[in-house]
């Protein structure tokens, strides 16, 4: 939880677009706990989240006198690998140091962190911004231990009392700090959906777990002091936050008031920033080399440490061998199950339509069902996909019965096949020629939108098509209506 150094100053290159107070400066401090087995500086479990409070704590992560810290060597694999994957330089030795301050979550009344020998500093992240890709620098990486978690009992804002928990206590966190770099909210949120991605192909991270990832923002508007916002758990909840914090900034500019240098709270169920305190500066802390663990001699393992395919590289390597349009790869890497998801369909003889309807279709039904692509059966999505290329499906009747099987997915049901569901929902497509009474009778029905077709305005006649669908539940191909409808319109029916 290291603040940046200074004031926030503006990046090379920095265009403000109308006033001052049109530009916001954003950098962000980003803790993500590594999927380690064990704490950071003891062998307790970090599997607690489904246990009872305080039952994964031992003298050491209690930080009871006579307990001496153990280092995880696991925890600093992961941090180096994070560290390469985000091009900085490995630092010849980094050394911890105790950070003092005293809250009801941190029971030895001080944190051990790194400060002045960080593992690693100077790399950077693109990530696509306002203006097309753009560069964020990182500031440095280091380890350090997750405190407690305080359990507030009441509402956010007046709780009646509060209970500490410390099976989180001695969780290894890495903190990465951005550079300034960063100029709205929505770059802000890019960032971090950037940095879990790549830390979810690295394998150091479950985004899943809750508490894994928390953010402190620090955002300021030209000239002004520059605002810290802690401890925030979401990525919505980020831009949201930021986007409250620069409209307050602006609005106190205005009426000419001047942003004090503080540290607040985000509320998540007001969205809202509040005042926590004033902004502590770094000697508040009272650093000191933390005198029962020895400097790390860490830049000999960073040579050993082969990376993953990370983002980038499989975003490129999906255009090339699959064909895919640039769009759809960014999508389909911008999440590893989802990436891997689509190297299962891939082999079904048309990559490009498996990416099309993974990344279009499939996506979006599963956000609107807030699920997970992990309950989604392959099997069944490839046999989908099957009957979409053997033209026993319209795109339209696809749908459906993607929908259907999602829907059984979600109420826990046994999911039926996707030929079992055409069947016995009537889905199969069916010779166009067979809905030609359908088509009649919509010419007879619709005789506005015949009119205008005859009159040269093209959309009429999509007009016509969308009815005639839609009384087939999708069941006849759109091109082959569209044939129908031009000849029965060419005959005369009115």
């Amino acid at each position: 939880m290291t603040a940046i150094r200074g004031q926030a100053q503006p990046a090379a290159g920095l265009k403000a677009s109308g006033t001052e107070s049109d530009t916001v400066i954003i950098g962000l401090e980003v803790h993500c706990q590594l999927n380690t087995e064990s704490k950071l500086f003891c062998g307790c479990s970090t599997d607690y989240r489904n246990d009872p409070p305080n039952t994964h704590v031992c003298p050491t992560c209690l930080g009871l006198p006579g307990s001496l810290p153990s280092m995880n060597r696991r925890a600093v694999e992961y941090a180096l690998r994070v560290a390469k994957a985000l091009n900085c330089q490995v630092a010849e030795e980094a050394e911890f140091a105790r950070k003092n301050y005293f809250y009801p979550d941190l029971p030895k009344g001080f944190q051990i962190t790194m400060y002045n020998l960080p593992l690693a500093e100077g790399g950077y992240l693109d990530i696509e911004g306002e203006e097309g890709e753009k560069r964020v620098r990182i500031t440095r990486i280091h380890l350090e231990e997750d405190p407690g978690r305080l359990v507030h009992m009441g509402t956010p804002d007046r709780p009646r009392y509060t209970l500490v928990d410390y099976n989180r206590s001695g969780i290894p966190l890495i903190e990465i700090v951005t550079e300034p770099d960063l100029r709205s909210p929505k770059e802000a949120r890019r960032l971090l959906n950037g940095l879990r991605t790549t830390l979810e192909y690295l394998g150091v991270f479950d985004g899943d777990r809750e508490g894994s990832l928390r953010v402190d923002a620090n955002i300021s508007i030209p000239g002004s002091e520059r605002v810290e916002v802690k401890n925030i758990s979401s990525y919505k909840g980020v831009e949201k936050a930021l986007t409250y914090e620069m409209t307050r900034q602006r609005n106190v500019i205005r009426r000419g008031q001047k942003v004090e240098r503080e540290t607040r709270h985000f509320v998540e169920a007001r969205g809202v920033t509040t005042s926590a305190r004033s902004k502590e500066q770094e000697h508040d802390y009272r650093y000191f080399t933390e005198p029962d663990l020895r400097p790390l001699q860490v830049r000999g393992w960073v040579e050993g440490i082969v990376l993953p395919e990370l983002p980038a590289a499989r975003r490129d390597r999906f255009m090339a061998q699959y064909g895919i349009s640039p769009d759809h790869a960014r999508t389909l890497c911008g999440e590893l199950r989802l990436a891997e998801f689509f190297e299962e369909m891939a082999p079904c003889g048309n990559p490009p339509l498996a990416a099309t309807w993974v990344a279009d279709t499939l996506q979006g039904e599963l956000n609107y069902r807030e699920m997970e692509i992990g309950k989604v059966p392959p099997a069944h999505f490839r046999e989908l996909l099957d009957l979409l290329q053997r033209r026993e499906l319209t795109d339209k009747a696809a749908v459906e019965v993607l929908r259907q099987m999602l829907d059984q997915c979600v109420a826990g049901e046994t999911v039926e096949t996707p030929a079992q569901i055409m069947e016995k929902n009537t889905l199969g497509k069916t010779a166009g020629d067979a809905f030609t009474p359908v088509v009649r009778e919509v010419i007879a029905e619709c005789g506005d939108a015949v009119r205008d077709y005859r009159a040269g305005k093209g959309e009429a006649l999509n007009f016509l098509v969308g009815q005639v669908m839609k009384r087939t539940r999708g069941r006849a191909d759109p091109k082959e209506l569209t044939r129908i409808l031009k000849e029965e319109l060419a005959r005369g029916g009115t």
